[in-house]
């Protein structure tokens, strides 16, 4: 019965993530998928067991989302602010 809950709770945990690195921007996808792994490696680290490891990767990714969307919305200012004309990628980026 306990493993069947942890799976549950695994298999919302990665939907979940999944869901939200959709309506992202770039920086905030990366964000999320490098923090869900960083955390998921301390987590294991630090508990050793099935469940640190789900839990440092559930708050590693919630931390790295909001650092991509923050890094995401500078890029969405600066564009606007000083780079009028230029876009969504001020200096990076496609160029078609």
């Amino acid at each position: 019965m306990k493993t069947i809950r942890l799976w549950i709770t695994t298999a919302a945990t990665a939907s979940v993530m999944a869901l939200a690195g959709c309506a992202a921007g770039p920086n905030q996808q990366l964000g999320l998928g490098a923090g869900a792994v960083g955390g998921a490696l301390v987590g294991n680290a630090i508990g050793g067991n099935t469940a640190s490891t789900v839990g440092g990767a559930a708050i590693g990714g919630l931390i790295g989302n909001e650092v991509g969307r923050n890094a995401d919305q500078r890029n969405y200012d600066n564009s606007r602010g000083y780079y009028p004309n230029r876009g969504y990628y001020p200096n990076n980026g496609p160029r078609y």
